[in-house]
């Protein structure tokens, strides 16, 4: 998922049961190519409760449906549980 388009990763359903450190990861993830290639990018994840893996959601009306996609199993946990805190970037000095 880290192959991202023009902005980011952008309305991807993962099952409900994700950790919330493994969600901050591929943010954390995000913020650091968006850095890299000097853009804004941005992340829109759906925990679907009670979905897994291949299962699908329908959202209705124009928001259509998503595939459940397969998440990274290894933790982010020790990344995240570290502290700190990441300072947003100033791309108006870039110009």
């Amino acid at each position: 998922m880290t192959c991202v388009c023009s902005v980011g990763l952008d309305m991807i359903a993962i099952p409900g049961d994700t950790p919330s450190t493994t969600i901050a990861g591929m943010i954390a993830d995000e913020m650091a190519i968006g850095m890299i290639n000097k853009k804004t990018t941005a992340v829109r994840i759906i925990p679907v409760p009670n979905k897994t893996v291949g299962d699908h959601v329908i959202y209705g009306g124009l928001l259509g449906e998503a595939p459940i996609m397969k998440v990274n199993g290894l933790s982010s946990a020790n990344f995240v549980n570290r502290g700190g805190r990441i300072p947003a970037p100033i791309h108006s000095l870039n110009n």
